[in-house]
């Protein structure tokens, strides 16, 4: 846990808004990203004109601002739209869907990712039941740790592996920790990182494949699929 209490360090200083680091768990690299509630974050889709931003570079000129930190958030079909629930800016785009079906989104429980004053992941059912107060929320899945559990679906030492992305959440809210795998995972392995590595309550898969990160700290800014749904902490 010594990398854990590193950022814990550095995020307590003014001058740190995000901090990002790669570290091994179960013989994969991952990089982890630190993300205080005090922090600007924020999720983009479209422009003023309802054009799909779609890559970092577009967020930092629709906003005028650099982002410090950003990834995809959330599944989306061909034309880019989220396919779950999508909030931004208090305006809702797409509804909750509560119900099972094909691909990864479809494996319940899935979940919600929050923000607000404070940050979470929620499964659906409980979002629905609790209807948070989220100045932005996007629903993706499957869930990959709820409220300590592993998802009952993944399998130790599964054959499907892919590039991974998500986020969890800390108990209190205060924080949020995004990863992304820098090289092919299963959901097991992807799941422990938050649950045994991370020790975060909640946890929910962003997607797989074409999950790309940005971190200006390090001048990292991955490439590829123009993308949906994206979440980010501006400068």
């Amino acid at each position: 846990m010594r990398w854990l209490v590193g950022l814990l360090m550095l995020a307590a200083s003014p001058a740190v808004a995000v901090t990002c680091e790669d570290i091994d768990h179960r013989g994969t690299s991952f990089t982890v990203c630190d993300v205080a509630a005090t922090e600007d974050l924020q999720l983009f889709l479209r422009n003023a004109n309802g054009e799909i931003l779609g890559s970092f570079n577009a967020v930092e000129r629709d906003q005028s601002r650099n982002l410090l930190f950003a990834m995809n958030a959330g599944m989306y079909h061909e034309n880019r739209a989220p396919v779950g629930h999508y909030i931004e800016d208090g305006v809702q785009e797409m509804r909750v869907i509560p119900n099972a079906g094909p691909g990864n989104f479809g494996l319940l429980p899935n979940g919600v990712f929050c923000i607000a004053d404070t940050l979470r992941v929620y499964e659906t059912l409980d979002y629905q039941a609790r209807e948070p107060n989220c100045t932005h929320a996007t629903q993706s899945g499957p869930m990959l740790v709820i409220n300590g559990a592993l998802h009952h679906k993944f399998i130790e030492g599964g054959t499907s592996k892919h590039v991974r992305n998500g986020v969890g959440t800390t108990a209190d809210g205060s924080r949020a920790v995004f990863a992304i795998s820098n090289e092919p995972v299963n959901f097991y392995d992807f799941g422990t990182l938050f649950r045994d590595r991370l020790s975060l309550p909640n946890a929910l898969f962003f997607d797989g494949n074409i999950s790309r990160m940005y971190d200006r700290a390090s001048g990292r800014s991955d490439f590829g699929w123009q993308l949906g749904p994206i979440v980010g902490v501006l400068e």
